[in-house]
């Protein structure tokens, strides 16, 4: 496997990577500016030259996977005796760092708000998995943080992930939802809707034994008027990015500010520069197949789809959704 391929199947795996590059080489140097190699937890590929350089490079990226840094980080080695090669030129290494977005969104439901929130979060910094059964709900082309698949498999959703549920169907939403709170492993358990909706849905889920103290809906910040889908989207992308932040540990490795030494002679202490965020993408789409709307997400339960116990609920037409 090249570089490029590992970085790829890295990103596909939201596995964390290092990124190393020869930014510049002069003199007698193993490899020209512009060589790479990337280190994941599991190994490495590509390569900077081989012998000491890359050992302790890779030495260096396993330094900053293990502690939490977001790089990226500048090294300058001069490739005498005290590196233990006799090339005698000198290389500058950068040292880019690549984590998996910390917000992970898998979103039920592929109507109008659906579709208007998968704009948004196409330029925020997450993975979104975006489930919908229906044969030609889901586009062909979405955003590249984002995945999609017609699997409603609520026990799959990785732990710590947020879940939104806003399908074409409320006795769908309240399979989803149980399915979800059944679980005590996630972040954020939304559903559209009204307060009526909520009601209805709170009474049903506490008669089968779940705990709603978790269950957030309506969705969305308050002050934010209005129910065209785009303007739900925002609303409801603000909620998931203010949850976020505030649960994103504060004890992270902060980012030096952004200069760079290149000594003439010796090793350099590390340096960085501070990067913007961007969106670590969530890898090609899944092959789609049939799901069963009759059976159940929760082992052990009949289906509420089978019971039409959803009739009366109130919530946002279908239309809007």
């Amino acid at each position: 496997m090249d570089w490029l391929d590992a970085l790829v199947a890295a990103d596909r795996d939201a596995q964390p990577a290092v990124l190393v590059t020869v930014l510049a080489a002069r003199g007698s140097t193993p490899r020209e500016a512009g060589a790479k190699m990337v280190v994941v937890p599991a190994g490495t590929a590509g390569t900077i030259g081989g012998g000491t350089l890359e050992y302790q490079c890779e030495a260096e990226a396993r330094t900053l996977l293990a502690g939490g840094f977001t790089g990226p980080v500048t090294r300058d080695f001069p490739l005498g005796p005290a590196l233990g090669q006799c090339c005698g030129g000198h290389v500058t290494v950068l040292f880019d760092v690549v984590r998996p977005a910390s917000l992970q969104v898998s979103l039920f439901g592929a109507g109008h708000v659906g579709k208007a929130l998968v704009r948004l979060m196409g330029d925020l910094p997450c993975r979104v998995t975006w489930v919908d059964p229906r044969a030609d709900a889901l586009p062909s082309v979405v955003p590249r943080n984002v995945r999609v698949s017609r699997d409603i498999a609520v026990g799959d959703v990785p732990s710590g992930s947020v879940v939104v549920v806003m399908t074409h169907d409320h006795a769908l939403d309240f399979e989803i939802v149980a399915a979800a709170l059944a679980r005590n492993d996630l972040a954020f358990v939304g559903l559209i809707g009204s307060e009526t909706k909520r009601a209805r849905f709170v009474a049903r889920l506490q008669r089968i034994g779940l705990a709603t103290d978790r269950l957030v809906c309506p969705i969305g910040v308050p002050g934010i008027e209005g129910k065209e889908p785009a303007v739900v989207a925002v609303s409801v992308a603000a909620q998931l990015m203010q949850r976020s932040s505030a649960t994103t540990p504060s004890d992270r490795p902060s980012r030096p500010l952004p200069t760079v030494a290149v000594p003439a002679t010796g090793a350099a202490d590390p340096a960085a520069r501070t990067v913007g965020p961007s969106n670590v993408m969530a890898g090609p789409v899944t092959a789609a197949h049939d799901v069963d709307p009759r059976q159940s997400l929760i082992p052990g339960r009949p289906s509420a789809m089978s019971r039409s116990a959803c009739a009366d609920c109130v919530c946002l037409p279908t239309e809007v959704r």
